[in-house]
């Protein structure tokens, strides 16, 4: 008998009927199937703009003489996407996820076209905070989605093809993107990709209008929007975007905007976070934290790989992009073992293992810096790295959607998101700091001037200032994941 079999399948309706019990349909059965490639169209649309848009990025800032601006371009999409995830939150929980779903997808498009057709920096900045709008309300309400559409047994199986969605974006993103900006302009980048909208909408809403269109409970008043969550959703937004500008400047008055940073940002992640997250409280909150570690710690290691491969081995941007190419396919596989029911029983040990092979590999990553190691080992622990992030980030995915009951669904997995990408940004704007005031330059700078024109200017120490916290970091989250498993 296996996990997806009735356990009682011995016992019979009837003395004359035998009962036989159907076959367990999986995500792509004939229930799911318009679901699910609707659904993961969506994340590769997500994906193909992470990656595209990035590798374009420098250009049209440069042409757009916004280089000091630069680091906006990020922050504008981070700080209105965290602000959307509240929102989307209490919308799909109230109202269902088909709204703010469709709304994202549209104003993600919007965005594109705004800073596609931008005719300065500014303008170019304000699309993209629009897409950041259009991004926070996609991600929280497809995990309503999953949540009510799906039933436990299968939701690993939509989470691996999240994972999987990402891996031909990595590899064939930033080339096309980067062939597209050099023979037809960057501008092409920004327009292009919002025809990939029209396949989700397509697939997805009408089969989520079906499946999860509307409220839990479709015969109760709508209950309003909590108004105190909304602003602290705005607190969180202003906060974190304080505390980035604050970190891209080395100057004693940086203090006043992080300090008022930092007053936005405590009362507002004490109101949006489970109690208890702080301090890795057991089930949930430890859930909700391990998102958290496991993301910044290892998205701000990997966002320096290149630039060190660039300025200390002298390898061309597109090599020390390709260097880490392969983890695309190994947080895939890390996702798909997590899918296997038979491993159910596993999940804590799994989640633990995966944080160890992420402390690893941002530990052995600065390694590179030794003349004598051979360039390859960096892509060849990374693939170890992110084997462990696709356990870890599946993992957190599901758990979370099982802790949640249907009504809290949305709220929960905006904290999800919330610590995501707070980490990111938190960590990022400290690990900058440290790069900089070691002889790193610059984030802005360094990260794409440096990285363009290949000079070795950025010195040695200043990248082990980042790795080094950054393992730290991960180590903790080994201790978190042995407690995200509800005793």
């Amino acid at each position: 008998m296996t996990a997806l079999e009735p356990r009682d399948a011995e016992v019979t309706a009837a003395p004359v009927e035998t009962v036989v019990a159907e076959p367990a349909e999986g995500v792509l059965g004939r229930t799911y199937r318009a679901l699910s490639i609707g659904i993961v169209s969506v994340v590769l649309l997500i994906a193909f703009e992470a990656t595209a848009v990035g590798t374009a990025m420098p250009v049209a800032a440069e042409e757009l003489h916004g280089i000091p601006l630069y680091a906006f371009a990020f922050s504008a999409y981070f700080t209105t996407s965290l602000f959307a995830m509240v929102l989307s939150g209490q919308w799909a929980d109230r109202r269902g996820p088909l709204a703010p779903l469709a709304t994202g997808i549209g104003a993600f498009g919007a965005g594109l076209l705004l800073s596609g057709t931008a005719a300065n920096m500014w303008t170019f900045i304000l699309g993209r905070a629009v897409q950041g709008v259009g991004g926070g309300l996609v991600i929280v309400a497809l995990y309503v989605v999953i949540g009510r559409a799906y039933p436990e047994r299968i939701r690993p199986g939509i989470m691996a093809g999240f994972s999987a969605a990402w891996i031909v974006p990595s590899v064939v993103g930033p080339l096309a993107s980067g062939t597209v900006t050099e023979h037809l302009g960057w501008r092409w980048v920004f327009v292009g990709i919002p025809v990939l909208i029209l396949l989700p909408l397509g697939l997805a809403l009408p089969a989520i209008r079906r499946m999860a269109g509307g409220p839990t409970d479709a015969e109760a008043a709508a209950e309003p929007f909590d108004r105190r969550r909304i602003r602290l959703a705005l607190g969180i937004s202003a906060g974190a975007g304080l505390l980035q500008y604050a970190g891209q400047e080395l100057r004693w008055l940086s203090l006043v905007p992080a300090l008022a940073g930092a007053a936005l940002l405590v009362p507002a992640v004490r109101g949006l976070l489970p109690r208890g997250t702080v301090r890795a409280a057991r089930g949930l909150p430890a859930v909700i934290l391990l998102r958290g570690i496991a993301a910044g710690s290892f998205i701000v290691a990997e966002s320096f790989v290149p630039l060190m491969l660039v300025t200390q081995r002298g390898l061309s941007p597109t090599l020390a992009g390709l260097s880490l190419a392969a983890g695309g396919l190994t947080w895939a596989l890390g996702s798909y073992v997590l899918a296997r029911p038979r491993l159910e029983p596993h999940r804590g040990a799994l989640m633990v293992m995966g944080m160890v092979f992420v402390t690893f590999a941002i530990l052995a990553a600065p390694s590179v810096l030794i003349a004598a190691v051979p360039v390859w080992t960096l892509a060849a622990v990374w693939a170890f790295g992110c084997f462990g992030m696709g356990v870890v980030i599946s993992s957190t995915s599901v758990l979370l959607l099982k802790l949640s009951p249907p009504q809290e669904a949305g709220a929960n997995s905006a904290a999800l998101q919330i610590s995501d990408g707070l980490s990111n940004a938190l960590l990022l704007a400290a690990s900058g700091a440290a790069f900089a005031a070691l002889g790193g330059g610059s984030v802005g700078a360094a990260g794409h001037g440096a990285v363009e024109s290949g000079a070795a200017a950025v010195h040695p120490g200043a990248f082990t200032a980042v790795f080094l916290p950054m393992a730290a970091v991960a180590l903790v989250g080994v201790w978190v994941a042995g407690r995200a498993q509800p005793g």
